[in-house]
């Protein structure tokens, strides 16, 4: 296997890729891309007979975005459909761990940040001002107005299977059971 360089429109997106990068992070793998684009020689896109991408489908949508002409691929041409499937999951699994303490003492949170890898925030450094937003509030009271709220109800065990069976019963016919025990207890009381 070797590497080679090839004009961008060559290389075809795997249409069966289970790996997205969205939004800021999409974002910062264009500007990591536009910034440091040696690294793509370093680790170039994986392709298969086709030029169909097994590992680097983001990369590619970001090298696109970033107005490449050409990119970097490693053709895995002797891989079976087998090992080309597993592939695809295996170069997007991350296996390791981050070692917070040598990347607290060693790196500065603004260049992680800038690098795709979100970092702690000094809790000085949060804005809480959003919270105090008051169509935010009414927007969250409209969204839990619906909830449906949940009280637990405890059965002796002589009468639990008795409970479930009406419980159950109850929510076949689209009976409320929750009103329901609420007009009891209120006759009750």
């Amino acid at each position: 296997m070797k590497t080679e360089k090839v004009k961008i429109g060559k290389i075809k997106t795997n249409p069966n890729n289970p790996r997205l990068i969205k939004d800021d992070k999409f974002k910062k793998l264009v500007k990591s891309i536009k910034e440091f684009p040696e690294m793509l020689e370093i680790r170039p896109i994986v392709v298969d007979k086709d030029n169909i991408v097994l590992g680097g489908n983001m990369r590619l949508r970001a090298c696109q975005e970033a107005g490449l002409k050409e990119v970097h691929i490693l053709q895995a041409d002797q891989l079976t459909e087998k090992q080309q499937r597993e592939f695809i999951i295996k170069d997007n699994v991350g296996f390791g761990e981050w070692d917070w303490d040598e990347i607290a003492n060693n790196f500065e949170t603004p260049e992680l940040n800038d690098w795709g890898l979100d970092v702690w925030q000094p809790e000085e450094d949060i804005d809480y001002s959003i919270l105090d937003d008051e169509d935010l509030a009414a927007e969250l009271e409209d969204m839990t107005g619906n909830v449906k709220k949940a009280i637990q109800i405890e059965f002796e065990p002589e009468h639990y299977d008795e409970a479930f069976k009406l419980i159950s019963e109850a929510r076949k016919e689209g009976k409320d059971v929750g009103w329901i025990t609420l007009q009891a207890f209120r006759n009750e009381a």
